[in-house]
């Protein structure tokens, strides 16, 4: 009987015969659970498939999201159980129905990122694949979905999806309502006009309105910096883009683009670092409006929710991204011109001193992201010597293209736009070699092609020291400084080396390998970073015995150290008037 309620209600409710509609509840949210209806009416075929997704939106790995489901039930129009039969982890077969095929199951859901759901009683953060089965075979129908939200806990709705009614919503088709992340709670709202679409910002915090108003400022400012970068904003869908953040103790930090929203995510409120901490996701979530969202690789095209997506192009559609989230910092005042070239220094030692140089290109980089994004494994890798992430390649890559191409009188934000005005205004997916032809079209074939077979189909270091000269920035290494090559951590038995040295590292050439323990240095013992640093700091080309622990057994050997390989970028300290009006035309607001 309670079956057929639910059937009845969900079919009159939502009434349209061809639409699928969706409910959830979260009665139990304190041990985080929902429970969710879900009503196919007019299925045709004689089995009908319903699924939970591998992966997300945004996300390139697989994610088993179907082991927080239970409680699965399938009825038809009269509240009769049907027949089941599971094929796969992933999916239920549902088969003997009357053209109406009803599901009923509990989520579990605990982990509040771009990724997970999670659900208790300050919200219900909701990412659609981590909570809602489909129906393959019906994913061009509407879809209509009510949120039964918690009243006695003050909640409210954000999402992209179109509003409908109260706590019901639309969206016209299954990838658009899957891409579309809901937060569910008592938020805090703010938004803005510009072109004559609603910017909106949804916090869930625990901070003062005045905290807030501080830092919707600064995100007013980032979104008009990035704006300028393209000449317009997107349009919209429903002429609205809505932040969904939540800034709490139990949530995991993490950004997520969508297509009109993006998911903010982190422990820090904004009085305990996150308004300076936060903001460049931020400005990263939303530049993907553009590139990723609208300007959209080809080969994440169609999004594929039951197997791990990979693309050539992350390189480009997260690294440049990456390189304009902290420029656009920069022009919107939120960071220093300083602070902004000393931010160059970690990323850009953290892709050229890498040894996985050796072995893979940007674009193979890109293809290593269903390992990587935040995927998870139990056995140990070599990540250290064969990776780099194509967040911080695509970033340092998009810098020397941008100064490159200054050194033209060109720019970067006008490739750029070139990129928006043939493959995201038109949403037409581009490819590779697509953007090398839009770069041969702006900046020339010669510097398209040269600037690709060293640095996209190769691995070679632009020449940074004459990029950076240009705009009074200098970079350098000091020659005096010694390096060992390992990451320490101080144990009761000593300096335990942390995790696989660097092929290029004297560590690493001295057989030295994670796990093992430094006992001493030409026979002084050594227990602290600091007593370490100190006995190296004049050695370099010296050779120097070790001691040390493996498997509980002492070993000798002896290591010869290098130079430092670090690089160090700093403002010049008496730029000409050229460098520094080069700088402003690069930094400053637009």
């Amino acid at each position: 009987m309670r079956l057929l309620i639910i059937a009845i209600f969900l079919m009159g409710f939502f009434g349209n015969a061809q639409t699928n509609s969706y409910s959830i509840s979260f009665e139990n949210a304190v041990q985080h659970e929902a429970r969710v209806l879900i009503n196919f009416p007019q299925v045709k075929s004689k089995s009908l498939e319903i699924r939970m997704s591998r992966t997300s939106p945004g996300r390139y790995a697989l994610h088993e999201f179907v082991k927080n489901v239970y409680g699965f039930k399938a009825t038809n129009s009269k509240g009769e159980e049907i027949e089941v039969n599971r094929k796969d982890p992933y999916s239920w077969e549902v088969s003997e129905h009357d053209g109406t095929v009803n599901i009923e199951y509990t989520l579990f859901a605990n982990r509040g990122d771009g990724t997970y759901s999670q659900i208790d009683e300050t919200h219900a953060h909701l990412n659609m694949p981590a909570t809602f089965m489909y129906a393959e075979q019906l994913q061009h129908r509407p879809i209509k979905i009510h949120f039964a939200v918690r009243k006695d806990l003050d909640w409210k709705v954000a999402t992209q999806l179109k509003l409908e009614g109260n706590t019901t919503y639309s969206a016209p088709n299954l990838y658009y309502f899957m891409d579309s992340p809901t937060e569910i709670s008592d938020f805090d709202l703010k938004e803005f006009e510009l072109d004559g679409q609603q910017i909106q910002f949804a916090l869930h915090h625990k901070g003062t309105e005045e905290e807030f108003a501080e830092y919707f400022d600064q995100v007013k400012r980032v979104v008009i910096q990035e704006k300028e970068v393209f000449g317009e904003l997107p349009d919209f869908d429903y002429d609205k883009y809505t932040f969904l953040a939540c800034y709490m103790p139990n949530v995991s930090g993490d950004g997520m683009e969508h297509r009109n929203s993006t998911i903010l995510t982190d422990r820090e409120s904004l009085s305990e670092g996150g308004m300076k901490g936060n903001i460049g996701t931020v400005a990263h979530e939303f530049f993907h409006a553009w590139n990723v969202e609208r300007i959209r690789p080809e080969d994440l095209e169609p999004f594929d929710f039951t197997k791990a997506n990979m693309s050539a192009s992350l390189w480009f559609a997260e690294g440049f991204t990456s390189y304009y989230t902290g420029l656009m910092l920069r022009r919107a005042q939120v960071i220093t011109t300083e602070e902004y070239i000393n931010g160059l220094n970690g990323t850009l030692n953290y892709v050229w001193n890498s040894p996985a140089l050796e072995y893979f290109n940007p674009i193979e980089m890109s293809y290593q992201a269903p390992f990587v994004d935040a995927a998870t494994s139990v056995d140990p890798v070599n990540r250290e010597n064969t990776f780099i992430s194509y967040y911080s390649y695509g970033s340092v890559l998009g810098l020397a293209m941008d100064l490159a191409l200054r050194k033209k009188d060109l720019n970067l934000d006008n490739f750029m736009k070139l990129m928006w005005e043939k493959h995201g205004q038109s949403e037409v997916s581009y490819s590779v070699e697509d953007i090398e032809e839009a770069l041969a079209e702006y900046a020339g074939e010669e510097f398209a092609s040269a600037f690709f077979q060293k640095h996209i189909y190769n691995s070679q270091m632009p020449e940074y020291k004459e990029l950076f000269e240009a705009v009074g920035v200098k970079i350098s290494q000091n020659d005096e400084k010694s390096y060992f090559g390992a990451s320490l951590r101080e144990t009761e038995d000593g300096l335990e080396i942390a995790r696989n040295t660097y092929k290029t590292s004297p560590a690493y050439k001295a057989g030295l390998t994670e796990g093992d323990i430094i006992i001493s240095l030409d026979g002084t013992e050594v227990k602290t970073n600091d007593e370490f640093r100190k006995l190296i700091s004049d050695k370099k080309g010296s050779k120097l015995a070790i001691t040390f622990k493996r498997f509980g057994e002492e070993k000798q050997t002896q290591v010869e150290l290098s130079k430092d390989p670090t690089y160090t970028i700093k403002l010049m300290e008496n730029p000409t008037k050229d460098q520094v009006q080069n700088r402003k035309n690069w930094l400053e607001s637009k």
